[in-house]
């Protein structure tokens, strides 16, 4: 971690790559033993399954600590930013998903949204998306300019003002308040004041614990997995039952 020029090591172990042991608890396969043999010269068999004949999906969702860096911006980079990694078993994909995304913080239902969705191509691009949570009942609040795209394409949206603007009703306010269920801010690289807004937004959405989303694909598989998974639906089993299913 770096501040004021000075770098500091908060960390440093050896480390094995996370999804070495989600792919075991999928598959049912230790290959941290069959690893352990093949170093020592043995020659293992790896019984798997086949992918195609598994009957339910693994989803694997980070867990972040912003909230530990006061002031660092909540985006993501090619860095490792998450401190941990939850993994989630589902029927199917939509299940898995949302699961992963309920143990790492994400609250359900969501009947508010805050949106900031950058370049024209990337408003575009989550228009049916946000179709789909207007069907589910969601309100959505939108900065100016998405919120204009939004109601040119038949979706409503209340426009709240950017943080430096001073003005009410604002992001900001809105935030603070417990209004905004979840923030979809997609960064954009543009002008030094937007992009100070853009981080004020995300910031605040980290510091007062709103379930904040940066990436564009990602909100559009929540909004495809909310609209064909029904919350009450989600099953609750073990991982032994997904397995071995009785």
């Amino acid at each position: 971690i770096a501040k004021e020029n000075a770098v500091k090591v908060i960390e440093c172990n050896l480390r094995a790559s996370r999804s070495f042991p989600f792919v075991s608890k999928i598959l049912g396969q230790n290959f941290i033993a069959v690893a352990t043999r093949a170093i020592m010269g043995d020659s293992p068999a790896v019984n798997e399954p086949p992918l195609f004949d598994l009957n339910y999906v693994g989803v694997k969702a980070p867990q972040f600590s912003f909230t530990r860096l006061e002031g660092a911006d909540p985006t993501l980079g090619v860095e490792m930013a998450s401190t941990g990694e939850v993994g989630c078993l589902g029927n199917d994909f939509n299940e898995a998903f949302l699961k992963a995304l309920l143990s790492v913080g994400f609250r359900l239902p969501i009947r508010t949204v805050l949106l900031s969705t950058g370049s024209i191509e990337s408003k575009a691009e989550l228009l049916q998306s946000t179709r789909y949570l207007l069907e589910l009942g969601v309100k959505f609040y939108a900065t100016r300019g998405t919120a204009e795209f939004m109601k040119a394409n038949g979706i409503p949206a209340r426009v709240l003002h950017w943080p430096l603007e001073k003005a009410r009703p604002n992001t900001v306010d809105y935030i603070k308040e417990g209004k905004i269920d979840l923030v979809i801010n997609i960064p954009k690289n543009y002008q030094e004041e937007e992009l100070t807004n853009d981080y004020i937004i995300r910031r605040t959405a980290v510091d007062y614990d709103v379930p904040l989303i940066t990436n564009r694909q990602l909100a559009m598989r929540l909004a495809e997995a909310l609209a064909r998974t029904r919350l009450e639906n989600l099953e609750i089993k073990s991982w032994m039952e997904y397995l071995r299913p009785s």
